[in-house]
């Protein structure tokens, strides 16, 4: 069964998203491979198991965590529901971000506090849940609960992911988890490299779906949803 993800990607003209998309060597829009830059004293097969999985699930930062649909919908079901959704909000400036480590890996994240993508995230959470299939025991397995807090796992019995509301931090990942040596070689290197396209202003001007069309397959961006209809 494919699955579902409502992402935030910089929009496609954007420093933005060119910078993350060669950065992780993968444009989950054209679906092109692409060669990514030279961090000198990283051999590229070594960069490349870096990069692993933010590569696979494509540049973004989440709105929506992965989901199946329920039984009855379909993806042109979930398109109209998407345009139902952004015809209601407006384009605003995306928050200062910077490059940060987070639970071990590094990413792009917000400078300050970002209360705006905070409630976009939440309203998307929750605005698209009748769509969601129920977990199943293996979702639930997946996600451990053992080692998730009270409200984390609160939150993956409501809604399918522990890391929303509350608990959700917005960010857009850079790297797998990573050792002291790798990320204090690494995250210079990566505030060099995004430096000019976190100088420009992005705007958060619409809302992305991603489909993983088979267990464990690449992401890829199927429709961009614009604010304002």
């Amino acid at each position: 069964m494919p699955r579902y993800a409502l992402y935030f990607a910089p929009p496609n003209d954007s420093p933005l998203w060119a910078a993350g998309v060669r950065w992780l060597g993968r444009d989950p829009e054209s679906r092109e491979m692409i060669a990514p830059p030279t961090v000198h004293g990283l051999p590229p097969a070594r960069q490349r198991q870096l990069t692993e999985s933010p590569r696979r699930y494509g540049w973004h930062a989440t709105l929506k965590a992965p989901f199946t649909l329920a039984e009855g919908f379909s993806i042109d079901d979930l398109i109209v529901e998407v345009e139902r959704f952004c015809a209601r909000r407006e384009v605003f400036p995306l928050p200062t971000l910077e490059v940060g480590s987070l639970e071990g890996f590094l990413a792009l994240v917000p400078a300050r506090t970002a209360n705006t993508m905070q409630e976009l995230a939440a309203q998307c959470v929750e605005f698209f849940d009748p769509l969601r299939a129920p977990l199943s025991p293996a979702d639930r397995a997946r996600r451990d609960p053992s080692i998730l807090s009270a409200r984390q796992r609160d939150h993956l019995e409501r809604w399918g992911y522990p890391y929303v509301m509350d608990e959700f931090r917005f960010h857009l990942t850079l790297t797998e988890r990573l050792g002291a040596a790798d990320a204090a070689a690494l995250q210079p290197w990566l505030e060099r490299y995004f430096a000019e396209a976190l100088d420009e202003t992005t705007q958060v001007d619409g809302v992305a779906v991603f489909e993983e069309p088979a267990a464990g397959s690449a992401f890829r961006l199927v429709r961009r949803v614009g604010f304002g209809g």
